[in-house]
């Protein structure tokens, strides 16, 4: 697991957060999807450049891991 992401099912009902926050990965990632720059997310959710990439890498790594299967026509 990554060294700043962690999955506790005591933190946020197991969904993985940066590492010692309740910040959830899905809302970086969505944040910067949104148009939010890197600034704007630190600020805002008091993270570090780090935390951001780490949590952008472990996105990109699930996606990474998913299988597709084309559908019967």
């Amino acid at each position: 697991m990554h060294e700043r992401i962690v999955i506790d099912p005591k933190i946020c009902h197991g969904k993985p957060v940066i590492r010692g926050t309740r910040t959830p990965i899905a809302l970086v990632v969505g944040s910067l999807a949104g148009g939010m720059t890197f600034d704007e997310v630190r600020r805002e959710y008091d993270l570090t450049d780090e935390d951001i990439r780490a949590a952008l890498k472990f996105a990109g790594e699930l996606v990474d891991q998913e299988q597709h299967h084309l559908l019967p026509t």
